[in-house]
């Protein structure tokens, strides 16, 4: 995805467009790159330590790393085929500069350090190009300060080290030398160069934790770029798809794959924190977290490509962290390394575009949200059937939590917008009945061996749940599922139970229909009602309607729908969480794992029912 030549977007005070970031990654952490060259996001070393540039949230004091021409320039940009490698293409006046940004792998794989390399090529004329590495540390509590050490420049924030290495790129001392610790003139790394026809710069920024840190040698950091280049299209030639919409569903998959923390296994719901829901401010969260749901959802997504290594990591991970709670509920998210999360704690920074507040954390954690019991159980029918065995303490898990849906699904819970207002959301209960007869299945196929009499139990509980909707769940007056009982409002959720097996008839039609009608702004639409009011259209709401059409036998419409709808990510084939009405403008944290998983279940079910 490429688009013509243009000038970068304006800055205001500071801030890109959030449609205008690439990512790249390297199975640890993120970096967002705005079409001006210039990264306003990277944590080092892994996704969700206290990041030391930050100045998506703050441009006066997050950190950045510069990179562009001296002079005026317009852009393009496009990742290497098959890979999360970024190519920007500055044209001035004077001539044609390409920077190819990567965080990169080793001989190995992974390398135990982060290592970002920009390699800067001239292409035609001579263009001036200047660069800064300013680090900040908005998040955290620890003065950024800057170490000589006699051969390369050491900068800490806390535990964090970063270090930078170059070649022909211009000064990389501070603008006020000194010795030692020099906390009294800054930790900036500047530096200038002009680039020919045929040549070459490399710089290299290299983070640590609580590690001691190596300082790479420029032309070794110059080749990891083409291997990680191969090792990313190696991956990518695993993938299999023979549907519609093949660079768009390709492009989802591999931003899936920026967010799978590879120490772990464990999956991302998106690489940032605090980027605003709303113009007004106040719903600002942070997604660096591995949510049930949409770990369920890429580990479903995967496995429909072909790929084998990412969904047993993250069953692997989410079934340890799962085996030690002895609780009948089930965490909602959980950190990357698959411990609990402590709340939500503000930060002193501006946000984006001085739309706060910024914060570390989400509120989600402790609710109860039944929908977790669907999200884990369906998944492990989809593994199974995959040709994957369980071992004997996770099918006695699974056993476990089918029970306890069996009990849970009667409760109030905070629904899956993890709502603070606890109620019978109708979207709740269906996932419950997902639940059992996903649990069913596993029985039935040899999976779970639980005692006599507990898979007519589950049955029975199927049935009850799908009375209690019968009675509670439906508003023939409106046509549509209400979204929880004894409520006028409706919920775009529901939707998500048309691919579950739920409903795939004429009362799950008129929803669709219902839904299109109130929260509907073209292709696009809102979670549930009343949200026009507090924040942008939601991206995997769109998708899911596709998903819903066709499997309630619309087929046509939702052929038509998809074909507007991949036409929302950026040019790079990126989404964030929500797309402002009118302006079209990105909202809330990118790369958001739960849009692109929407596209590629929308394009996965509209092939499997054509």
């Amino acid at each position: 995805m490429t688009e013509p030549h243009a000038p970068a977007e304006p800055r205001a005070d500071g801030y890109a467009p959030l449609r205008g970031y690439a990512a790249i990654g390297d199975g640890r952490t993120v970096a967002l790159i705005a079409r001006d060259g210039r990264i306003d996001w990277l944590p080092v070393p892994g996704l969700a330590a206290r990041p030391m540039f930050a100045a998506i949230l703050d441009d006066e004091r997050g950190g950045r790393f510069e990179l562009q021409p001296d002079a005026p320039f317009t852009t393009t940009r496009h990742y290497v085929d098959g890979t999360n490698v970024l190519v920007t293409r500055f044209t001035t006046a004077a001539g044609v500069v390409e920077v190819t940004d990567a965080l990169v792998t080793g001989v190995a794989g992974r390398l135990p350090w982060m290592q970002l390399v920009r390699r800067i090529d001239g292409v035609e004329g001579a263009v001036p190009m200047r660069w800064t590495v300013a680090p900040g540390n908005v998040l955290g509590d620890h003065r950024v300060v800057r170490f000589d050490t006699g051969t390369v420049p050491l900068i800490r924030a806390g535990a964090t080290n970063i270090t930078l290495t170059g070649s022909a790129v211009g000064r990389l001392d501070p603008v006020h030398p000194g010795n030692g610790p020099a906390e009294d003139w800054g930790a900036d790394f500047r530096g200038a160069f002009t680039t020919g026809a045929g040549s070459r710069h490399v710089l290299c920024l290299s983070g640590t934790e609580d590690e001691p840190i190596r300082a790479p040698d420029p032309d070794i950091a110059d080749r990891s770029v083409d291997r990680t280049i191969a090792g990313w299209q190696s991956w990518s030639s695993t993938f299999t798809w023979d549907g519609p919409w093949p660079e768009a569903v390709l492009r989802s998959t591999l931003a899936l794959k920026l967010l799978v923390y590879s120490p772990t296994g464990s999956i991302a719901a998106a690489a940032t924190t605090s980027l605003p829901e709303d113009r007004d401010g106040g719903k600002n969260w942070d997604y660096r977290f591995a949510w049930v749901r949409d770990l369920a959802y890429s580990v479903d997504a995967f496995l429909r490509f072909g790929l084998r290594e990412e969904p047993h990591a993250a069953v692997s991970w989410m079934l340890r962290a799962l085996k030690n709670n002895t609780d009948d509920g089930i965490a909602v998210f959980l950190s990357l390394e698959g411990e609990p999360t402590d709340g939500v704690h503000e930060r002193p920074a501006a946000g984006w575009r001085g739309i706060g507040p910024v914060v570390a954390g989400n509120a989600a954690s402790g609710q109860l949200q039944l929908g977790v019991y669907a999200d884990l159980i369906a998944l492990m029918r989809s593994y199974t059937a995959d040709g994957n065995l369980l071992d004997a303490t996770s099918s006695d898990l699974l056993v476990r939590l089918a029970d306890a849906a069996c009990v849970q699904w009667k409760k109030k819970d905070s629904g899956m917008w993890e709502l603070s207002e606890v109620r019978h959301y109708v979207s709740s209960k269906m996932g419950c009945w997902q639940a059992l007869d996903a649990a069913c299945s596993l029985h039935d196929m040899g999976y779970v061996l639980p005692p006599k009499g507990t898979r007519e139990r589950w049955e029975k509980n199927k049935r009850l749940i799908r009375r209690w909707i019968d009675r509670h769940g439906w508003d023939e007056r409106r046509g549509a599922y209400r979204m929880a009982k004894g409520s006028g409002a409706l919920d775009a959720s529901v939707l998500l139970h048309t691919v579950s097996g739920y409903d795939r008839g004429e009362r799950m039609s008129r929803t669709i229909d219902a839904l299109r009608e109130e929260l509907g702004r073209g292709p696009l639409l809102y979670r549930y009602s009343g949200m026009e009011r507090e924040e942008g259209t939601f991206l995997a709401c769109a998708f899911w309607t596709a998903s819903a059409l066709a499997c309630v036998g619309r087929l046509d419409e939702a052929t038509a729908l998809m074909d507007e709808l991949v036409t929302l990510p950026n040019d790079v084939g990126i989404m964030s969480e929500m797309v402002e009405e009118g302006s079209g403008d990105f909202l809330g944290n990118l790369p958001q794992a739960l849009s692109h998983l929407a596209l590629v279940q929308a394009a996965s079910v509209i092939r499997d029912l054509t």
